[in-house]
């Protein structure tokens, strides 16, 4: 038989290789977890719990032995023997969605031209279809914050939830906060092979009232002092009435104490520092003016010659110590394929000093604080929506996050990737179980 116009098939072949799983439908009916341990998220575990949950919000966390329920309070039950129970993973300052293959320019939307930018909008350019979202949802990362990248000021990010159609759908708090890159005193030279000598930023004096003099004009452009209308200095009306958060992207000490200052004295209600290598040695400025950090990707070598080589395992636990409220971001190379490590960071904090507990409030309950979505979700609570999962084993570790049901709002979403399907196909092959 002979094909007159190939294009179409092709296109069709083309879309079934690559079509995401559609989306899960609302949760109609009523949900029973029992007989699972449950880590709330905020420090505490229910051994034998009972966990409930009606149209995406959880309407019973208790223990199991001290409630009666009638037959037909839940529609559906689910026997959690001897597994675990988890509010689910959130991966602040991620670029997921933004960027699909990193050398298919056309498929990268991170980042934009120009050094202001706070009225760039993340949300926009996520694609809810992403393959490198399925591979994460497995590990239990089911919440994002859209964050882009580049420039002095990269733009506005929104925090998500990994099932939808498209970013409508998949917003639960839209233009969460602003993100700033403070510059830094030093300028890093050589490379890894091949290291070199700090030098001197000479522009870092001219780059600081840069920034300083875009959040005054933007003040003054707010209170009604420009007639011409200017966007960008609207984008930041947020960062000075307190709905929005200004995170600041900055690992030295110098620049963590000095980018505070600015912003304080700039007005700006809400900080958060992202990065943070260096936090330890402002812990006290942090302290005194409640400013979060989320701690740059754990798995990491020190920055100097003189730094413990296990100084980015035990920073989590410093911090923490000194009363910091920390959660965990994993930005840098690979860094969408990699969010799926983002549980087995905070399992290493653990080994390294943090209670497992207080680990996995890095992934859940702190991170929702910093983002300020803590009153919907971070922990398993009554009122809050029910994004949560199901594992086999303790999920901060690799070998036992394995995962048999995970919910989203509610929702019954499908665990399955590519690289699972491969697996069922080769052990098929190979007549293994």
């Amino acid at each position: 038989m002979k094909i007159k116009n190939i294009y179409p098939l092709l296109f069709l072949m083309t879309l079934a290789m690559t079509a995401q799983h559609a989306p899960a439908d609302k949760q109609t009916k009523s949900i029973l977890i029992l007989n699972g341990t449950a880590h709330l998220g905020n420090g505490q575990v229910i051994e034998n719990s009972a966990i409930g949950f009606k149209d995406g919000i959880i309407t019973l966390v208790a223990d199991a032995s001290t409630i009666r329920l009638a037959n037909n309070a839940y529609d559906e039950t689910i026997d959690a023997s001897g597994k675990q129970v988890y509010p689910g993973f959130i991966a602040p300052n991620s670029t997921l969605g933004l960027v699909e293959i990193d050398a298919v320019q056309s498929s990268d939307d991170e980042s934009e031209i120009g050094s202001f930018n706070p009225n760039v909008r993340s949300i926009i350019a996520y694609n809810a279809e992403s393959k490198v979202i399925e591979t994460v949802r497995p590990n239990g990362v089911l919440i994002a914050q859209i964050t882009p990248r580049g420039g002095r000021v990269s733009g506005t990010s929104s925090i998500v939830q990994l099932d939808s159609w498209g970013w409508q759908d998949a917003l639960m708090k839209e233009n969460d906060g602003i993100h700033l890159n403070f510059p830094s005193a030093f300028k890093r030279n050589g490379w890894w092979a091949e290291p070199a000598a700090d030098s001197l930023n000479k522009d870092y004096s001219k780059q600081v009232n840069e920034i300083s003099t875009f959040f005054k004009n933007s003040k003054s452009y707010l209170a009604g002092n420009q007639n011409e209308r200017n966007l960008i200095f609207e984008s930041v009306e947020g960062l000075f009435d307190g709905s929005q958060t200004l995170f600041i992207h900055a690992d030295k000490e110098l620049q963590i104490i000095e980018s505070i200052k600015l912003a304080m004295d700039s007005g700006i209600k809400k900080i958060v520092i992202v990065g943070g290598f260096e936090a330890h040695k402002a812990a006290d400025l942090l302290k005194k003016n409640n400013v979060g950090v989320l701690l740059r990707r754990v798995h990491d070598m020190p920055e100097n010659d003189d730094q413990d080589v296990n100084l980015p395992y035990k920073m989590a636990k410093i911090l923490v110590d000194k009363g910091i409220i920390v959660g965990l971001e994993n930005s840098g190379k690979m860094e969408r394929m990699n969010t799926r490590n983002l549980p087995f960071l905070a399992g290493t904090c653990a080994a390294y000093g943090l209670d497992k507990e207080q680990a996995l409030q890095l992934i859940t309950s702190n991170t929702a604080k910093l983002l300020s979505i803590d009153t919907i979700c971070g922990t398993l609570e009554e009122g809050k929506q029910a994004t949560l999962f199901v594992s086999e084993g303790d999920a901060l570790d690799m070998r036992t996050n394995k995962l048999t049901q995970a919910f989203i709002q509610g929702k019954l979403i499908n665990l399955e990737n590519h690289q699972s399907k491969l697996n069922t196909i080769y052990k098929k092959k190979y007549n293994q179980k």
